[in-house]
């Protein structure tokens, strides 16, 4: 597999210190991740619709116990996107020493709906069945993404074999459960059928759903609401107010919907914010939430 040439600015930049900052302790901490921090880019983990599904893995290496993994699902609408674009939100995670397993995933131009939320639920059977390989701790497992990544870390975090999404596969023909121990929900879709049509429709949404027979019943099949229940794992969702891709009513609807099922979770509003572009000051307060919740729910130390 061939390595990822902006690893080493990935390492540079997980420390927010000044370029021309020349102290040795700076260039200690690079090192460090330098030597602790390994990437493989381009594995596929699929194949479907002629397409090779594919994910990059930054894998923390030399640990003495199996370590907590993050599976990043890139946005886009569904219809747009790459992992490569999506390398910088990987950042907070590697600082703290998590493994990630960057994923793509088929688009609307390749497959419909509901191709892409089968293809992250095989992503994340993957990180299952390569745990031993990789040392993935698989009782610390979270999903995130922003945009459409957060509608399917929701949908991959949310489902269970028995929802139809997980077909059998030559690599794995048993299916197998997969729980996770948190998802962090970027201004996720959680309504799909509400971006079809009426003074909230989306283009992306109508592409990506397309001119399937039965598309308002695919769209609820693939609408995270639609799988709201107790036991799911704890959920962080992040959203601002003036959301003009992602109306912000669908953070507050999963937000009610997992309180009435007693479900653990948390959504950080930010006020007047748009479709991400969130200032420094607010994603540094995003993340130490994150950071906390996540302690909370016995996730990192």
């Amino acid at each position: 597999m061939k390595r990822l040439p902006l690893f080493i600015a990935l390492l540079v930049a997980t420390y927010p210190v000044a370029a021309q900052d020349q102290s040795d302790g700076f260039f200690e901490r690079v090192l460090d991740l330098r030597m602790h921090y390994g990437v493989t880019g381009n594995i596929t983990y699929a194949t479907a619709s002629g397409y090779e599904c594919k994910l990059d893995l930054y894998q923390r290496r030399n640990a003495p116990a199996p370590v907590p993994v993050v599976v990043n699902i890139h946005g886009g609408g569904w219809v747009a996107g790459t992992k490569e674009a999506n390398q910088m939100e990987l950042l907070p995670y590697i600082a703290l020493g998590f493994s990630v397993v960057n994923v793509e995933y088929r688009m609307a131009r390749t497959a419909l709906a509901p191709a892409a939320v089968e293809d992250c639920r095989l992503a994340l059977r993957w990180v299952f069945k390569n745990a031993k390989t990789y040392n993935f701790d698989t009782s610390r497992v979270i999903i995130t993404g922003g945009s459409a990544g957060g509608h399917l870390a929701l949908m991959t975090g949310m489902l269970n074999p028995e929802a139809g999404f997980d077909a059998p596969k030559e690599w794995d023909q048993e299916l197998m459960q997969l729980p996770v121990a948190a998802i962090v929900n970027w201004f996720g879709i959680t309504d799909v059928k509400d971006l079809l049509s009426g003074e909230n429709r989306q283009g992306y949404a109508v592409s990506w759903i397309g001119s399937q027979e039965n598309g308002p019943k695919i769209a609820d099949r693939v609408s995270p609401l639609t799988y709201v229940r107790n036991g799911l794992p704890p959920v962080f969702t992040i959203h601002g107010t003036k959301d003009q891709l992602v109306p912000y009513a669908h953070a507050t609807r999963l937000h009610a919907a997992l309180d009435k099922a007693g479900v653990p979770n948390q959504l950080f509003t930010i006020p007047d914010g748009r479709h991400g572009g969130f200032t420094r000051e607010q994603m540094s307060q995003i993340f130490v939430a994150i950071r906390e919740f996540l302690k909370k729910h016995h996730v990192i130390g």
